[in-house]
């Protein structure tokens, strides 16, 4: 009921955030698991599917950049909101020039991944369909650059570049560079309460490439 996809992404910056840094944007190293799951769901998320990482590759050497961006200090009021969809009237909107605040950033730049990832159909979703229709579901899209929206390499501002990879082994090979990546973020846990929980797993870059443990492991922690 699976079958393994190979993505190639890439991009000008990428920032996969590091959970602990509160205030300003600090990358990890190597794209996330979660970010690697994210790019596959914009070219295809159905109820029926799931994306599995499994590996991700290096291509590029690991390079940083520091920037200082203009971001909206605050968010819309939930209350707010609630306020609005009861009366049917409200005001909603963020004023960017009276909510303005600069803040610094640690970004990757120039950054390129070979991501290895299964595609998971769960038949009790969808009884009448085959594992086959998802496949080519996402074998169509994917080849023809197609996505419901464009995939990005941790923040929404940096837009990836993707390739469907048909033959991994003959592609070029990860960069030759071998580092503990320390504890990263594998990916919300959404099933224990309403507020989803972060899980973790020691993260190994062995000669350019990253092997994800499967979600249900002991090396994955919460």
């Amino acid at each position: 009921m699976t079958k393994t996809y190979c993505l190639e992404l890439s991009g000008d910056y990428a920032c996969f955030t590091r959970p602990e840094m509160k205030v300003e944007r600090v990358s990890y190293d190597v794209m996330t698991p979660s970010a690697a799951r994210a790019c596959f769901e914009t070219i295809l998320w159905k109820p029926a599917i799931r994306w599995h990482v499994r590996r991700i590759e290096v291509l590029k050497p690991i390079r940083w950049i520091n920037l200082r961006r203009n971001e909206v200090a605050s968010v819309v009021s939930t209350r707010n909101v609630e306020t609005a969809m009861k009366n049917g009237t409200g005001g909603l909107g963020l004023y960017i020039e009276d909510d303005r605040q600069q803040r610094a950033g640690l970004f990757l730049r120039d950054v390129a991944y070979r991501v290895h990832a299964d595609l998971e159909f769960l038949r009790e979703r969808d009884p009448s369909a085959t594992a086959m229709k998802y496949q080519e579901m996402f074998e169509r899209r994917a080849s023809r650059g197609q996505c419901v929206n464009q995939p990005y390499l941790g923040c929404r501002e940096f837009a990836a570049r993707f390739r469907l990879v048909n033959a991994p082994e003959a592609e070029l090979a990860a960069i030759n560079e071998t580092r503990d990546l320390g504890f990263m973020l594998h990916d919300l846990d959404f099933s224990a309460s309403a507020d989803p929980q972060p899980r973790f797993f020691r993260a190994q870059l062995e000669s350019g490439v990253v092997e994800v443990p499967a979600w249900n492991s002991e090396e994955v922690r919460a």
